[in-house]
This record gives structure tokens, sequence and C-alpha cells, in this order.
């Protein structure tokens, strides 16, 4: 157990400011995903989808938990917008479930379920909150999967049917659109280390489904450019974490750190600009060569709108001869001794500025928005029915300040949205790990806001301003996990 101590920020977090020292077009919004709120999982004829199948794969899931039910969003999302809109939230984002739109993945589309997302949608615009819809965030149709899924180079047509069935149904309402979520997580921890759907442990398999993936976030966006207005903004969001070495100035720890950050960081940022796969740091991906088809360079570039930057720590990497082929590891955050949350993740907000400046710096990068930031720690609701959540409202705090001072440094990041709104099904942890700025008591339904909700309403209403907190004993201090 790691405590939160008072020197918890960098020196470089800016200490104060306010809503107005963003603009007044800066983005601010909050972002979920459809399997971890919807719920109704097999309801008005939905399909099965990889994680369906997943969560019920023996000892998946911490504690056996599934996401039939979740925050049950499918059933109550009125009331939900209804508290976005008194928070004061003028952004949502969501994604739509491919198998619920398209039960088998293609051919006749399920209206029932399309219907869903067209009131969704409708609803968000009579509150005032803009609709940002994610196109694929992870739930593939389980009935693709079982023609080899991301592994069948066929995904790709796959992909940009699916987005155009969406776009023709909501391209009139909704103008931001991003295409794939993270490709580097549901590539990597689906396909290579098998803790995600759907549970492949092979790096053939990730080789293909990364070079499938990276394909498809063109195509993608390809598709969606022909079906909606011209006025629509189509992105992509990436995954990103700020790498260092382990020993600073020891060779085998700085080029591990560079082979590293050329997989986690760059695997499907630079084919996307033309600048192919950054296989001179990273020789194992030579092996995606395999996949490649000819014409396929030319097709992996797409020139997107916008990236959605989604980042929640840093990592230390070192030089590991026990890693094939990358030969190098990450040191957990427990092994080196500083704070870290309920996922194991280091407390480091500066990590977001770093990325927004790395990213920034391709000169054929778009604008940038950081479309998921926050922190899971352990929440205690009180008698009177409270959730004084200190230390994650803290870490929003300090993130912001580093979106401000990435911006003040002339970097175009253009919007923020806190990850999520609610709690949520976190995937292979369950429901242990709480990142919403809304409580859920899974057992009722029951919502309460915490106080790091309370202060990003005060926030976007301009009548907060950020302060670094400091604990005056060990005793006020959150603990973490």
């Amino acid at each position: 157990m790691s405590t939160l101590p008072a020197a918890f920020f960098p020196p470089t977090t800016p200490p104060l400011y306010s809503h107005p020292d963003f603009g007044p077009d800066f983005q601010w919004g909050v972002s979920t995903a459809a399997y971890q709120i919807e719920g109704s999982w097999n309801a008005e004829e939905k399909g099965w989808s990889i994680w369906d199948a997943f969560v019920r794969g023996r000892r998946a899931i911490k504690g056996r938990e599934t996401a039939d039910v979740a925050c049950d969003f499918y059933q109550r999302w009125p009331s939900d917008l209804d508290l976005m809109q008194q928070l004061g939230i003028p952004n949502f984002r969501f994604s739509a479930a491919w198998s619920r739109v398209l039960p088998a993945g293609t051919g006749p589309v399920n209206n029932k379920g399309l219907d869903f997302y067209d009131r969704l949608v409708d609803g968000c615009l009579a509150r005032g909150i803009t609709p940002w819809l994610t196109v694929y965030h992870w739930d593939l149709p389980l009935a693709l999967q079982q023609q080899g899924g991301w592994t069948n180079r066929a995904v790709v047509g796959w992909l940009a049917d699916y987005a155009q069935v969406l776009a023709r149904r909501l391209g009139d309402r909704v103008q931001h659109w991003m295409v794939l979520n993270e490709p580097m997580v549901f590539t990597g921890a689906g396909h290579l280390l098998g803790i995600h759907a759907p549970g492949r442990r092979s790096l053939g398999a990730f080789l293909a489904a990364t070079h499938h993936a990276t394909l498809a976030q063109a195509e993608g966006g390809r598709a969606l450019r022909a079906a909606l207005p011209a006025s629509a903004q189509i992105g992509t969001t990436f995954s990103c974490s700020y790498l260092t070495p382990w020993r600073a100035g020891l060779p085998r720890d700085e080029r591990a750190t560079r082979r590293a950050d050329a997989i986690l960081n760059r695997l499907f940022v630079e084919p996307t600009l033309g600048l192919g796969y950054p296989t001179a740091e990273a020789p194992l991906l030579n092996r995606i060569n395999r996949y490649m088809h000819p014409g396929d360079e030319e097709r992996l570039p797409f020139a997107f709108d916008f990236w959605g930057v989604q980042n929640y720590t840093r990592e230390v990497v070192r030089h590991s001869p026990y890693v094939p082929l990358l030969w190098a590891n990450l040191v957990g955050a427990a092994r080196r001794g500083v704070p870290y949350t309920q996922m194991g993740w280091e407390v480091f907000p500066e990590s977001l500025y770093h990325m927004l400046r790395q990213f920034s710096a391709y000169p054929q990068a778009p604008r940038l928005l950081v479309t998921e930031n926050g922190a899971a720690f352990p929440d205690v609701v009180t008698s009177d029915k409270q959730v004084h959540d200190v230390a994650r409202q803290a870490y929003l705090q300090a993130c912001i300040g580093q979106v401000l001072r990435a911006r003040r440094d002339g970097v175009p990041v253009e919007g923020y949205f806190a990850w999520s709104f609610t709690d949520n099904f976190e995937w292979a942890e369950g429901y242990e790990p709480r990142f919403g700025l809304v409580h859920i008591d899974y057992a009722t339904q029951q919502r309460i806001v915490k106080d790091s909700g309370w202060w990003y309403q005060q926030l976007l209403a301009g009548e907060a301003v950020a302060t670094v907190p400091t604990f005056s004993s060990a005793a006020e201090q959150p603990s973490i996990y």
C-alpha cells in the first residue's frame, strides 16, 4: 500500500488556473464506451461481441464479473444525460456497439439498435450537449471474430462498411467522429498478451491485427469522409505513455526505451502520416511485411482533422534479456516506490504534457484533443451519500494544468475529455477500479456526483480555480493501491 505524499505534483504544474485561461473555443467534455456502460448485452436483437464471450471465459475477469448490466445506460441514458446537463458538461464522447447495430458484423442492420443511437444523439442535442462518436471501441462482433477478426484482412472492409452505416444514419447531427479507440491496446492486450478479448497470445496474430487495424484506421477515415457532410470533423485516438529509461545515460536502457516508444507510442501514429512503421527502432516490426499487400503503403496514410491523445501515466523502461525481440520491460510504480493508482499506474501528471509535445512535434500532425485522461482511486460513500475523492480531484486538476502548460508552449491542443463520466466496467479489472466523476452503486444503480464531478462543474462554469492541494498530516493523505 502506497500513500499520496504532499509532494504529489511536479514543480512545473501550473498552481492556479481557471476556465478563461483556456479560451472560448476550448472543448470540454467526458468520455465513455458502449461495452463499459450500456448493459442490455443481448437486448433487442443485439448480437454477441468478443467481450460478451471473453467475460464468460474461465477466470478472464477479476471477480468473474461481466458487463451484462454495467451502468444500465441503455435503459437509463435520459437521466444520465440530465445529470450531465446539470453538471454543465458540453461535450459527450461515446461509442456505438458494433454488434448492436450489425448483429453479425455485416449484412442486415438491426434497426432497434441503430434507433438507440438515434435517440441518444437527439437526447444530447436537446440538452445542449454535443455528441462525439467513436466508431470502434474494442467490441468486435463475435461473428466476425469467428472469421478471424482483426487477423483477417477482410476486417478493413467490415469496419469501413460499419462506419458508413453509422454515418448515413447519424451524420446529419453528429459532427465529430473518431474511427478507432486505442488500436495499440486492442491489438496488444487482445492478441499478444491475451488479457483482453479475444484473448490471443501470438506475435503473428498481433502483427496481423496491427497492420489490419492501421489500414482500417485510414480506410475508416475515408469511408466516413465519403459519407459525411464536408463540415464533419474526423479523428482517431491513440493510447500513449511518456517513457523514460530506468537508468538514464545507460545505453542499453536508452535503446530499450526507444524500442518501447516505437511500439507503444509511434506504431499507429506514423503510418497515418505516411512515415511507415517505425522499424528502425523496433526491428521486430519488419515481420509485419508478411501481412502487407502491394499498394498498402499508399493506403496507410489519412489526413485526420484531429487526433485524440489518451494518456494516464508514464512508464519506466529497462533493458531485459528475457523479452525476446523487444529486449525491454517496464519497471512498475510499486517497485520504484512512487505513488500509484488502483490500476497500478504511476501518478505522474506531467506525462500528459510530454505526450502532447511529442505528438505535436510531427510536422504533419493535426490539432490535438485529450480524449481520455483520469485516475482510479478507491471511493468511500459517506453516510450522507457523498464521495470526497480528494486524490482524483487533485489528479484531474494537475493534468488539466499540464494541458494549459502545453497550450502556453504552443501545442495545438484544443480540448480535454475526462475519463470517465461515470464509474464503469473496467475491462479485465471488472468493477473494482473507479474512474468516474459520478459514483455508481452497481447493486442499486444509484448515481452520486463525487467531489471531483462538482469541481469539474465549477471549473466549466468559470466558478472554480484549480489549486494544488497539500495534506497537513499523514492521516489526511488518501491511500492508493
